[in-house]
């Protein structure tokens, strides 16, 4: 199967004030700040340091983290990032959607940030623009939501006769009402097909969503797009297999955990990328100048293995169409 490589284009840099800070200092000091814990991030946390070392900072070398975990907590966020402000760290990975990139610059506005997003951050007032940030801020926009109608649609192909589909959101995460649920709802009434919402915004709220998957007659789920769930996908996965429901995700790394299909980014690139940007900043590049990366391929992946532990006969017209497939 083709595999289509995912590529951030990157835009110039310009000098800094923190370039002066990084030279003074041994050991320039970076806040990264997640909604995840250590456990469920180790991947994600491997390839930022790897982003960081193609700039030369290597982790207990010549450069120090400061990690702040909110334990699938969005309302410890704030805190934790006042923490990293006070620890005077030269720059914040704010890598939790917009509840993290808010918390980061409400903590101050001179540090800058580096962010990763689902939504439209100009949209959201994060930055001026795309091209030219502005300010202290800047990251990746992944455009995780836009997507979701095509994630349906996918489904939607993958499961025959489907007539129930359920999305799995938490309520606790503002974009859920706000970009989510208006545009799955607008895909499902365009095909007939009836939708569900269901709820988890804790570790332990996950088997009891799944477990009334079976009483709401629901042919399959779309699990949506949400920093929690991503550092939940192990028992997500593990959920959708135990109560055999067919389940689309947003990351690749779902898939390859387990999950059925994926279609979009790999979480584990964007991690990277951030490094690399975060890397540019202690050399000297000014954020308001670095532009917003955004994802210029998608990846179709299949999980061949979990498709036939559920009856699943992919159609020839997505494996044509898949960029990965796992058997």
């Amino acid at each position: 199967m083709r595999r289509r490589e995912f590529v951030f284009l990157f835009g110039g840099t310009v000098t800094w004030p923190l370039a002066a800070r990084a030279q003074q200092s041994a050991k320039p000091v970076i806040g990264f700040l997640s909604i995840s814990s250590p456990g469920p991030h180790a991947p994600f946390v491997a390839a930022f340091n790897q982003g960081l070392r193609q700039l030369g900072f290597t982790e207990g070398q010549n450069l120090a983290i400061e990690y702040r975990w909110a334990e699938g907590q969005y309302q410890r966020l704030p805190a934790l990032a006042a923490d990293l402000i006070h620890r005077k760290v030269d720059v914040i990975a704010a890598v939790s959607g917009d509840v993290s990139i808010r918390a980061a610059i409400s903590a101050n506005s001179i540090t800058p940030v580096v962010f990763i997003t689902g939504g439209d951050p100009v949209q959201s007032g994060f930055v001026t623009s795309l091209a030219r940030p502005g300010g202290n801020v800047t990251g990746f926009s992944i455009i995780s939501e836009e997507l979701i109608a095509k994630r349906f649609e996918l489904l939607a192909e993958l499961v025959p006769q489907v007539r129930t589909i359920a999305l799995l959101v938490n309520p606790g995460y503002h974009r859920a009402a706000e970009g989510m649920i208006p545009r799955v709802q607008q895909a499902a009434s365009a095909k007939g097909i009836r939708l569900h919402i269901v709820h988890a915004s804790a570790k332990d709220e996950f088997e009891p969503a799944f477990a009334s998957l079976a009483g709401l007659k629901a042919d399959a789920l779309i699990v949506g797009t949400d920093p929690f769930f991503s550092s939940q996908r192990e028992q997500i996965v593990t959920l959708a297999s135990r109560y055999a429901v067919p389940a689309i995700y947003e990351w690749q790394e779902f898939a390859a955990a387990g999950g059925l299909i994926s279609y979009g980014t790999s979480l584990t690139s964007v991690y990277r990328e951030v490094g690399v940007y975060i890397g540019k900043v202690l050399k000297g590049a000014k954020p308001a100048d670095l532009p917003i990366q955004q994802p210029t391929n998608f990846e179709l992946v299949i999980n061949l293995r979990t498709a036939k532990a559920l009856g699943l006969t992919v159609p020839p017209t997505l494996l044509t169409a898949a960029d990965k497939v796992i058997e």
